[in-house]
């Protein structure tokens, strides 16, 4: 399985605040010059490369003097807007020593929620890609909020590499790589050499929060190599501390934890619809639709028996069984009024009770993906 992370053409590699702050003592820039000389050396093995890298926030407390991450969103809404400069720049001056440019992307969960700017935002990063600039990618806290956040940028790491339909994720974190229980805690622990992205036995081993510096921790790692397996990505979680870690997990070397995609590639418009972190509403199911959805086919009215939410048609909802557990999501032909007047209704009446039928299906098959 090694070996389909050194045949990766694409690959997108993430590093946490705590590596690039070195633990929030300020930027690390032998750090950051160290992984622009890495990443010079696979775009001159011709792969492409796009950095996920955090450390605006943890940047901007340090140059403010605060030493406890802020909980109010305008506070660190302000660290983002001063460390990002620093940032940048950091970056701009580590990858022009090997003749590289490179190129800011802010990202909001919207930017990516709303297919105009999904499609727009992929085209960017993939005509950036295909020049030979390094995008050097965060979320956008200057302006998010609790709405719209992603709330850790290994989960913005996945949405990238399926974004771009990168071959290997590769996730840069102060963690050998992902062990049977926490190290810290449990002396027994042993290290994860290789498994299935899609096992969800390793949410159960990761557990435990990050840093004070960092918002994840291992259990984000975890979900964001099952989110990059939809696209048929590979996810490596490694130490960043490891000397050519990133030329090295390239040439196969079994270092950290490879957790492999096993799953068909999602066509991309299912993927875009696997990759919304928020739905706009949820349509619970009688046991009948639950059938029809799980035998691949569409989802009709008269199989709804709740919705709730308020949403417009296009929208993207959740359908779920009685008890509240999702098994699909899907772009919605109504809008929640309208649902909500044709819910347990047969097809045929749809037209005589709202006027006019856009689709006998409250949700197409082609329109939806399985959770």
């Amino acid at each position: 399985m090694r070996e389909k992370v050194r045949s990766a053409r694409c690959l997108v590699v993430k590093v946490g605040s705590a590596l690039v702050t070195n633990n929030g003592t300020g930027l690390d820039k032998a750090a950051l010059a160290d992984w622009a000389r890495q990443i010079a050396a696979l775009r001159a093995a011709g792969k492409q490369v796009a950095l996920v890298s955090s450390g605006a926030i943890a940047a901007g407390m340090q140059r403010l003097g605060w030493a406890r991450r802020p909980h109010e969103m305008n506070k660190l809404q302000a660290a983002a807007a001063v460390g990002q400069m620093g940032l940048v720049q950091a970056y701009e001056e580590a990858f022009s020593q090997y003749g590289l440019h490179t190129a800011q992307i802010l990202l909001t969960h919207e930017d990516l929620a709303d297919r105009e700017r999904y499609l727009n935002a992929r085209s960017t990063l993939t005509t950036l890609l295909d020049l030979g600039v390094v995008p050097i990618i965060n979320e956008n806290d200057t302006i998010v909020t609790d709405e719209i956040k992603f709330g850790d940028n290994d989960t913005l790491g996945a949405l990238v590499a399926n974004l771009v339909e990168a071959d290997a994720l590769i996730i840069l974190t102060d963690q050998k790589g992902l062990y049977t229980a926490d190290p810290r805690r449990d002396p027994s622990a042993t290290l994860i050499s290789e498994g299935q992205a899609e096992d969800k036995a390793y949410e159960a081993m990761a557990g435990g929060a990050g840093s004070g510096i960092s918002r994840g921790g291992m259990i984000t790692k975890v979900r964001a190599a099952r989110r990059a397996a939809r696209s048929g990505a590979h996810t490596c979680i490694a130490s960043g501390h490891e000397p050519d870690v990133l030329i090295r997990l390239a040439s196969a070397e079994p270092l950290g934890t490879l957790l492999y995609a096993t799953s068909t590639r999602l066509a991309a418009r299912k993927q875009w619809l696997a990759d919304h972190l928020q739905l706009a509403g949820s349509l619970i199911l009688d046991d009948g639709a639950l059938t029809a959805l799980r035998s691949g086919r569409s989802l009709l009215p008269v199989g709804v028996v709740e919705v709730q939410g308020e949403f417009e048609r296009g929208a993207v909802v959740a359908c779920r069984t009685l008890g509240g557990d999702e098994i699909a999501r899907g772009l919605v032909n109504y809008s929640s009024s309208e649902c909500r007047r044709i819910a347990r209704k047969p097809s045929q009446q749809i037209e005589a009770i709202l006027g006019y039928m856009d689709q006998p299906e409250m949700i197409h098959r082609d329109n939806m993906i399985a959770t």
